[in-house]
């Protein structure tokens, strides 16, 4: 497993699609009261290097021991949305209207996605204050796969989607939401 601090100092990839304006103090609180959460520590490390944008290919999947609809062993992170309002990017300010849109549980804060499956911030065990875990959502299947206790151990676990193959499903088994 990849350290924490090792991933974030090569975390983002190249180009400038979803990238929002630097992450200020004031951003965080203005967003944190959007949301109406507190944010995890680890998530604003990693958004105060880049706010937003394409993830590096040496971490743009996470591996998994339960196969999704998209593939028998691991899900994508090929963008984290950052914070902001710019040019019409999507930011983790967009949640509750995805949310919404989506037919997702509420309490989630999005990381990453299509609109057919996301990695959210899950919020509904450990309360708006609480340290989130982060869980993977299939709209589509209305399925849910928890993926890691905190964001720190997520980012730990990333790893290229290159070792994995070519693993796509087509069907899922995951729990109902």
């Amino acid at each position: 497993m990849a350290v924490f601090d090792e991933v974030k100092a090569t975390f983002w990839g190249e180009g400038t699609y979803g990238v929002q304006p630097p992450l200020t103090d004031a951003a965080v609180l203005d967003a944190e009261g959007q949301l109406g959460v507190r944010l995890p520590a680890s998530l604003l490390e990693i958004l105060r290097v880049q706010n937003g944008g394409p993830v590096a290919d040496a971490w743009n999947a996470f591996p998994t021991d339960e196969p999704t609809s998209w593939s028998e062993n691991h899900v994508p992170l090929d963008a984290l949305m950052g914070i902001g309002r710019h040019e019409g990017r999507l930011s983790l300010l967009d949640s509750a209207y995805l949310i919404e849109e989506w037919g997702l549980p509420p309490a989630l804060v999005l990381l990453s996605g299509d609109g057919h499956s996301w990695v959210a911030l899950d919020y509904r065990r450990c309360g708006a204050r609480g340290e989130p875990s982060v869980t993977w959502f299939d709209a589509d299947d209305r399925t849910e796969l928890p993926l890691a206790t905190d964001f720190a151990t997520f980012v730990g676990r990333l790893t290229s989607d290159s070792s994995f193959g070519l693993q796509q499903r087509t069907d899922t088994d995951q729990r109902v939401l």
